[in-house]
């Protein structure tokens, strides 16, 4: 058992300036955590696993170990002086009425509505302009601690029955049930055991949806690989749905999807034993029996069914257009020797929808948008004039509606909804926030840096206006890198807050990611993925570089891929941050693809049993691997949750075991595991609000900071 003591800094009149002085009324007794001789061979080379025993999330002892961690960082937490004021600020700006874009179903406008610091949004719904609003499912009522989350709501064809899936704690398992709209009574037993699936109705008849059969030993950590797509008709038990797709060992896939087109005609198949890549079927609804036909029968490519017009088909591809465009086929000879293009690759990544009969093409310019309308014919009407520079989403609607919504955010701008009429091309403004932030006080602008290789990679740094470059400025660098995910400017009332302390919140677009198409995707994967740690260690030297921060003052946060990052860069280059914040990470590269559908990641990662170029290659950057003996490594707070069933809690329990272990020097090391949460997706308000407090009260603490930065800057100001 280690015992450490952090380093607490003095204030001066100025700044909070790093001196060697401690307090040594703070130590941290970490728990102790057993080491089993655990021992796999790769290849000729014996990698000990210690830990694994923490892999077992069904173990009393893993449970103890839980708790007692729990117990050693929550009473480090509780020492912060300011740690209760940022929570209450974070509230504070927290509670302002957040509205979702309304859409029509059946007889009713529906929208997504929070009132401030409820848990869930609600959702509501009126059947006139001018009607009260009344609610028609609220999300808080699923659980009493608000950990019980709306998962998606669909809608039969007339809008008569909604199917919900709901969320546990966290988990990616979800249950479907079924509701009457008019009565708003549930009509059916609950559909359960069912994971990473969509819902999408035939008519009003019954829905198709997708799932794993349960898994032996644990459902949170066991491995799932087959995806099966199941058709459910009303009226039936569960036990009765008909399997449509994935039955068989030829149609063995991790993951299926189905999708009905508008017109109710077509199912379209999704079928995928990767993130990155997969296989296109159809059936012809409209035929007895229908037949499973193939329109893309190989997985080089992401591919998918955007919209028909009876047998016309619209299909978007990045098969030999890396950056996608929009081909034509007929439904009869779907086979890609028959496409043709309708929308052409451009140098931009395109991310199309459909509206009011007509195609808007929302292109990513070095990750911010332009829009495009387009006929059906392919015809340019115009390019959408947007509210400013950022991130739109939405611009989605039926083919009979003459108007649709769409959401306007970048870094310093909450985001706002417009309505925009679609054959006059006009945007009004139908909803901006009513928040305690003013804009105008922060700039948020666009550099590029060089990474190791010479490759140019963009980064936006936003702060408050007037920041002076003097090296001492409290700065978040987060990244992610992968899986062709792309990372655009959004508000967060979260950074606003860590913004009006003074501090510096800075996004590069790494390598690995999809802001400059497939071919930027391709250069951080497998044997490239050291690409994507050495963008984000050049964004942090160019912080540096730059005077907007010094190794002092920076963090480095990320998240599931993104927790990764953070823990490859802090042990690779560890003297460079002053606090490392990985949530949720893929730490074990060893072993990832063993747990759940982790297997499906291996088109970004490889895995080690691939041959031993890869295994070497894994072993060299994986963040539980590299950990050494005798190295400070910097203040580290990893943050999971004990339901994340994507990225399973053992990756964090082992890396946070081995940095305790083996940490030199005075910086703490904690794990903060959330109860009754998962990856995060729906988790409740006053958890997130718990949780950003606790990271930023850690993150000032450990740069030296004994008074929230704002205040010290008022005090000089005076």
């Amino acid at each position: 058992m280690k015992k450490i003591i952090p380093g607490i800094f003095a204030v001066v009149v100025l700044f909070s300036c790093n001196d060697n002085s401690k307090n040594e009324t703070t130590s941290l007794n970490y728990p102790e955590t057993k080491k089993v001789d655990t021992v796999t061979n790769y290849f000729g080379t014996e990698v000990t696993d210690p830990y694994r025993w923490l892999e077992d999330d069904r173990s009393p002892e893993t449970e103890d170990w839980v708790k007692a961690q729990n117990k050693v960082t929550y009473n480090y937490l509780d020492q912060i002086p300011y740690r209760k004021e940022l929570n209450e600020r974070l509230t504070k700006l927290w509670n302002y009425e957040k509205l979702g874009a309304p859409f029509t179903e059946g007889d009713y406008t529906y929208f997504f509505k929070n009132d401030g610091l409820q848990n869930q949004y609600v959702v509501y719904r009126k059947k006139d302009q001018d009607a009260e609003a009344e609610v028609f499912l609220d999300p808080n009522k699923f659980s009493k601690d608000g950990t019980t989350s709306l998962g998606g709501l669909n809608f039969s064809k007339d809008g008569s029955k909604a199917a919900y899936s709901i969320s546990e704690g966290g988990s990616d398992w979800r249950k479907i049930l079924v509701m009457d709209t008019e009565t708003k009574e549930v009509i059916e037993d609950t559909i359960i055991d069912v994971k990473f699936s969509g819902v999408s109705w035939k008519a009003d008849e019954g829905f198709y949806y997708s799932s794993y059969e349960k898994p032996e030993g644990s459902e949170l950590s066991a491995k799932t690989d087959q995806h099966r797509l199941f058709y459910h008709k009303l009226g039936t038990k569960q036990s009765e749905d008909k399997i449509v797709f994935g039955g068989t060992d030829a149609q063995k896939h991790r993951y299926v999807g189905g999708s009905v087109s508008e017109d109710n005609n077509y199912l379209f198949i999704s079928a995928r034993n990767s993130t990155s890549g997969g296989k296109l079927f159809m059936m012809d609804l409209t035929k007895e029996d229908a037949e499973l036909v193939s329109i893309l029968d190989n997985e080089g490519s992401d591919t998918y069914v955007i919209e028909n017009e009876g047998s016309k088909l619209y299909i978007v591809t990045n098969m030999d257009a890396p950056n996608k465009k929009i081909v034509t086929v007929d439904a009869s000879s779907p086979t890609p020797e028959n496409w043709k293009d309708f929308i052409p690759e451009t140098k931009n990544v395109l991310s199309p929808s459909t509206g009011g009969g007509y195609f808007f093409t929302n292109y990513m310019v070095d990750a911010v948008s332009q829009v495009k309308q387009y006929n059906y014919e392919g015809k340019l009407i115009r390019e959408v004039a947007l509210p400013g520079i950022g991130s739109v989403g939405g611009f989605g609607a039926k083919k009979d509606k003459e108007e649709l919504y769409y959401s306007f955010t970048n870094y310093i701008t909450p985001g706002s909804i417009y309505k925009y009429a679609i054959e006059a091309g006009t945007s009004e403004l139908y909803n901006k926030p009513d928040i305690d932030f003013n804009p105008e006080d922060f700039e948020s602008k666009q550099v590029f840096y060089t990474s190791k290789d010479g490759t140019k990679i963009p980064m936006i740094i936003t702060h408050k206006k007037g920041l002076e470059l003097n090296g001492k400025n409290p700065t978040i660098l987060y990244g992610y890198g992968g899986f062709n995910i792309s990372l655009t400017p959004s508000f967060s009332i979260a950074n606003a807050v860590w913004m009006e302390q003074g501090g510096i919140y800075a996004v590069p677009n790494l390598r690995g990611g999809g802001e400059y198409g497939k071919d930027w995707h391709n250069a951080g994967i497998k044997l490239k993925k050291q690409n994507v740690f050495d963008d984000f260690i050049a964004a942090a030297e160019y912080l540096i570089n730059e005077n907007y921060t010094s190794s002092d003052y920076l963090a480095v946060r990320g998240a599931s891929n993104g927790g990764l990052l953070v823990g490859a860069a802090m042990t690779q280059r560890p003297e460079l941050m002053k606090v490392a914040l990985p949530a949720v990470g893929v730490m074990d590269m060893l072993r990832y693809h063993t747990f759940t559908a982790g297997a499906g990641w291996a088109y970004d990662y490889g895995t080690s049993e691939d041959d031993k170029e890869m295994f070497d290659y894994l072993y060299g950057y994986s963040p539980v691997h590299n950990v050494k003996e005798g190295i400070e490594y910097p203040a580290t707070m990893v943050t999971t949750g004990d339901h994340d069933d994507r990225v399973v809690p053992a990756h964090s329990f082992k890396f946070a075991a081995e940095l305790q272990e083996k940490q030199a020097g005075n910086n703490p090391v904690l794990i903060r595991i959330e109860t009754k949460a998962g990856h995060g997706a729906g988790k409740p308000t006053s958890m997130i609000i718990d949780e950003y407090a606790d990271i930023f009260g850690f993150t000032l603490y450990n740069m030296g900071f004994e008074v929230l930065p704002n205040k010290i800057n008022k005090k000089v100001k005076g």
